[in-house]
């Protein structure tokens, strides 16, 4: 062991009490799904049967929530404060940072077709809703080390967007424990906000085990909205379940809230979230149906057999892209895959997967998903000093530098990208699209048509997944089937409601995609039972969830695992800064202890292992 892994290794431990969160339920196996690899292995439309049932702890979640007074209370001060001249901040690290630029997108999006059906109030509303995640808009892309770890870069982040008296912040943690989200909630409570902290642990465990959470949800003056699901249908996986409620949860007290301030009478907005709650049982129901599960396994029989021959998949989408571009690069840091590669890096690993919208230039693309002009961390090198001294000054500035909003336009996701990944034999193109988009699919001149037959001329698979109505759905059946009857097809039934906005569709699009691409990755062996092996150590908190597994996975005790666990960071560290391909972390360590070998022999017998 070097002394640099071992110096990391002691600085780890010297703060690990207040990281070692396996106390925590999203921690925790989730017994539905304890055999799910197994599973996967016999039928992949069982296994995905196994995800869509644990998806019924969010509707159980969502029901003791809807009939409770929050959501009432918390659409008033919504309303409240945007009419007053406020501005809502949705602030989050990983899955959450991604759902607070969703969020805000949403709200963006609503108001910009409100503006081009000619209503003269939208200019006074569009602007009032902010992303706060941990990175900057750079981050939806791609993970940024170290950033959540630091309540002061959640601070000053939320600072700079101006946070103040009026305003609202939405500090969102699956957790409920991470330090930049925190680190947003006291900036906002000491610039006069009102602020409100959303998670998804118990209050008991939290204030008895996270000194931090302890003292934001003892403070009377933040709000808590506890939304405690139970365990993630893969061990720690919050991007799952956690999320998802959360979704539904923001986007409820969104419609609300939209209804108040339109007047819109066609709906009572009292009644939104016993509606939104039959129609999300609805949504439920189609997922958990045994044809929605079996159409689904050709998807993920497609993109495994792409993935395992080390190829690659291209995916299309445009009015629900910021949907599929939260799941896609999820999968990087959760399952160790190639993250997104930029279209000039040659030495970067291809990645597997990518996402190309109808957009001439990559700006425009970038525009669309965010519904604005992307906001990166841009901080100067004295900035940097002033929130971490001069130890860590180096290191942590190296990675803003590579976060910049030039950094973020080198991921060439508009038309102006496809020359640099041509898909050919072996490949795959997978079409993702609402019912309002199905011209551009049986139109011979749409984008999704376009581009799903040169994939098919070039030798690549195709797929389509198809949010629509039934009869919608009816109508695409028939010209899938015509067209290309050979394309992977999952037409998924939406209910038909009279939201502004379609929440269900949102919900249920993001439960489907996190089932399809955790299942594959379950296929491709990058789970075992329930637990992630392949996760990346990129902070505290997964640092500590991987000393544990390998913990339970070799006997070691806690200390000896994290500096194993450290020693192969440090080894395979320059392949993932130049994003190259790397064993996995937790497997490489097993395989050490276990058999008593080096680095490079121990990756040897796991990559054979492996396949």
């Amino acid at each position: 062991m070097s002394e640099t892994s071992l110096k990391r290794s002691r600085d780890f431990l010297a703060v690990a009490d207040q990281f070692k969160l396996g106390v925590l339920v999203t921690e925790s196996s989730h017994p539905v799904t304890t055999e799910l690899s197994q599973t996967a292995k016999r039928s992949i439309s069982e296994a995905l049967q196994l995800l869509f049932e644990v998806d019924t702890d969010v509707i159980n979640k969502y029901r003791e929530w809807s009939q409770s007074d929050s959501p009432r209370k918390v659409a008033d001060t919504i309303r409240d404060a945007v009419k007053s001249g406020g501005k809502l901040f949705f602030t989050g690290c990983g899955s959450t940072g991604r759902l607070s630029i969703q969020l805000a997108s949403i709200w963006r999006d609503f108001w910009q077709k409100r503006r081009a059906s000619g209503d003269p109030n939208a200019d006074i509303y569009e602007d009032r809703a902010f992303s706060v995640m941990a990175g900057g808009d750079f981050a939806l892309i791609k993970a940024v080390e170290g950033f959540e770890d630091f309540t002061q870069f959640g601070g000053k982040q939320i600072g700079d967007l101006g946070v103040g008296k009026g305003d609202v912040v939405f500090a969102i943690t699956e957790g409920g424990e991470t330090s930049f989200v925190i680190g947003t909630a006291w900036k906002g409570l000491e610039n006069g906000a009102r602020v409100y902290f959303v998670y998804n642990n118990p209050d008991d465990i939290l204030c008895e085990h996270v000194q931090r959470s302890r003292e934001v949800i003892e403070e009377p003056r933040i709000e808590k909205i506890n939304l405690t699901t139970g365990p993630m249908s893969i061990t720690g996986s919050t991007r799952m379940q956690a999320t998802t409620i959360q979704l539904c949860v923001m986007l409820t007290v969104f419609e609300m809230a939209l209804r108040d301030i339109l007047g819109d009478e066609s709906m009572k907005s009292d009644d939104v979230p016993a509606q939104f709650m039959s129609k999300l049982e609805e949504m439920h129901a189609t997922l958990l149906s045994k044809p929605l599960c079996e159409s689904l396994a050709r998807l993920v029989e497609l993109e495994e057999s792409v993935y395992r021959a080390d190829h690659k998949n291209n995916y299309f989408a445009n009015l629900i892209g910021v949907d599929v571009l939260t799941d896609t690069t999820e999968r990087s840091p959760t399952f160790c895959t190639p993250p997104f590669r930029k279209f000039d890096d040659t030495g970067a690993a291809e990645s597997w997967a990518f996402l190309y919208l109808p957009y001439d230039t990559t700006e425009q693309a970038w525009n669309w998903i965010l519904k604005k002009q992307p906001i990166c961390v841009e901080w100067s090198e004295q900035e940097v000093r002033e929130l971490v001294g001069d130890e860590r000054l180096a290191a942590t500035y190296e990675v803003v530098k590579r976060i910049s909003r030039k950094e973020l336009m080198r991921f060439r996701i508009g038309k102006d990208g496809l020359q640099y990944r041509p898909l050919g034999s072996g490949d795959s193109a997978v079409a993702i699209l609402v019912e309002d988009e199905a011209d551009a699919l049986k139109s011979s001149e749409g984008y999704f048509r376009t581009q799903l037959e040169a994939a098919r001329a070039a030798g690549a698979g195709t797929g389509l997944v198809y949010f629509g109505s039934e009869s919608g759905i009816s109508e695409m059946e028939k010209f899938v089937e015509g067209w290309c009857p050979e394309t992977a097809a999952i037409f998924a039934k939406v209910p038909q409601t009279d939201f502004l906005l379609d929440g269900v569709t949102r919900a249920g699009a993001k439960t489907l995609l996190n089932a399809a691409s955790t299942c594959t990755m379950v296929r491709l062996g990058r789970v075992l039972g329930n637990v992630m092996i392949w996760l990346v150590a990129s902070n505290l908190k997964l640092i500590d969830r991987s000393t544990r597994y390998i913990c339970k996975l070799t006997g070691l005790d806690y200390i000896k695992a994290n500096e194993l666990l450290f020693e192969v960071v440090e080894y395979v560290e320059p392949r993932m800064k130049a994003d190259q391909k790397y064993p996995p972390i937790v497997g490489l360590s097993v395989m050490r202890a276990n058999h008593n070998l080096g680095n490079e022999e121990a990756e040897k017998k796991l990559m054979e292992e492996l396949g």
